[in-house]
């Protein structure tokens, strides 16, 4: 089953690529630094997976950012039930 995007998936990937670029790293760089797979931290950075708190406490620690801070302006609006914020 192909993973689907969400309104908060896509918010955090957001935050992650944000994070990752300011550092000028690459997906790869990124990769190695965790210990994820480069496919799992593309899935995240382009909204179609959700990273754990646990990993994304990993990619936090490898950016150099507050795990928080990849959270910041997620609200509720963005788990609604179509899975989709209204813009």
């Amino acid at each position: 089953m192909p993973r689907v995007a969400s309104a908060a998936a896509e918010h955090i990937g957001a935050q992650i690529v944000g994070a990752r670029t300011r550092r000028k790293m690459t997906q790869d760089q990124l990769a190695a630094a965790t210990g994820i797979d480069s496919s799992n931290i593309r899935s995240y950075e382009g909204g179609r997976a959700t990273p754990s708190i646990h990993t994304l406490i990993r990619i936090a620690t490898a950016l150099d950012v507050e795990p928080g801070s990849l959270l910041d302006g997620l609200t509720l609006a963005h788990f609604s039930a179509s899975g989709r914020r209204a813009s």
